[in-house]
């Protein structure tokens, strides 16, 4: 069965970005459909972080990254966004013209399909999967004893934890858990680590009071029966072995992105990522925006705060598309009773 959907806006991504564009746009009266291949919303904050520290969000000095979510999705609620969530776009095909825009957006489950005036990807950067370490057999560890994200931390408490890595999220991670696993050990190839100067400062004072191990190495292979992780055997630059103890093994090598259909979409793709303009963050077609990691322009820095201000901008633009004879009336939150309503929050 086919399901045919008329709205203002799609969204592609229902990450912090594209929840927060959600805002933007519902103050304007835009309304707006989120896809997400993705089971829940909140993006990588939600699926691979959700319990690590964020500090650089205006006005949180401290906010996790499921807790971030969370306090975004309490904002848009006013504005009742509809999510379809474990869907891939599979096409995006324009019908409209230049002057006004017109697409059809097809996904992959349910063969749905939209019918909107624009499309904001806010895709992070397209489908993401973590890089597996090249060891035998550890599919039969995956699950159990071998994980490539944190996502509740008291799984991990009263453990013997190996992390792998040297970037920040292995020495995130690494500090982070000392406290409450049973003993932590970070593995990395070389001693120099690609991870923000305090946290690597903090990782070798643990290391230097005994509260923790660091070692040098590769896994080359793992011990445990029965999908039970008991150990892992660590290859030294020299070709000599040792074991280190561990119940639970966590490999931390980046993420490999996949652009997937976005590839097909006729748009102008840039070592894949997507050039925008800096006044709307509009691509070379018309009416489809990109926010977010997904997009480049001279200056991009990849902050979730830097995707708030594109989504923000991209809204104007998009007032233009939906509404063609309204003129767009600039206002603000604090002082306008008309947005407070639509906020719930006006006397």
């Amino acid at each position: 069965m086919t399901d045919h959907i008329e709205t203002d806006v799609v969204i592609i991504g229902a990450g912090p970005v594209g929840l927060f564009a959600v805002f933007e746009l519902g103050l304007l009266d835009i309304k707006c459909h989120l896809i997400d291949i993705l089971p829940k919303v909140g993006g990588q904050c939600a699926e691979l972080y959700p319990e690590k520290p964020i500090y650089d969000i205006p006005g949180f000095p401290m906010v996790t990254g499921q807790g971030l979510v969370d306090n975004l999705m309490a904002q848009i609620d006013p504005f009742h966004p509809t999510f379809h969530l474990n869907e891939m776009v599979e096409s995006l095909e324009s019908i409209g013209t230049p002057e006004a825009p017109l697409f059809r957006v097809k996904t992959s489950e349910n063969d749905t399909t939209f019918t909107c005036k624009a499309v904001i990807i806010a895709a992070g950067g397209g489908s993401f999967q973590p890089k597996k370490p090249p060891i035998d057999n550890i599919e039969a560890y995956e699950g159990t004893g071998v994980f490539y994200a944190v996502r509740k931390m008291e799984m991990f408490r009263g453990k013997k934890v190996l992390i792998v890595g040297g970037g920040d999220s292995a020495l995130d991670w690494t500090v982070n858990l000392q406290p409450i696993a049973k003993r932590l050990t970070l593995l990395h190839r070389r001693d120099a680590f690609r991870a923000a100067p305090h946290t690597v400062e903090k990782m070798r004072s643990l290391v230097a009071s005994g509260d923790m191990d660091l070692h040098l190495g590769q896994v080359s292979t793992l011990k445990g029966e029965n999908h039970v992780l008991h150990g892992a055997v660590i290859r030294k630059d020299d070709g000599s072995e040792f074991t280190v103890d561990c119940d639970v093994m966590l490999p931390f090598f980046g993420l490999t992105m996949k652009l997937g259909p976005i590839a097909d979409w006729g748009l102008n793709l840039h070592e894949n990522v997507i050039p925008v303009d800096t006044e709307k963050f509009e691509t070379n077609v018309p009416g489809i925006f990109a926010i977010g990691d997904i997009n480049t322009y001279p200056g991009k820095l990849k902050l979730i705060l830097s995707g708030f201000h594109e989504g923000a901008l991209a809204a104007q633009k998009v007032h233009r598309y939906v509404y063609p004879e309204k003129r767009l009336l600039f206002q603000y939150t604090t002082s306008s009773t008309s947005l407070q309503k639509k906020l719930g929050v006006a006397a």
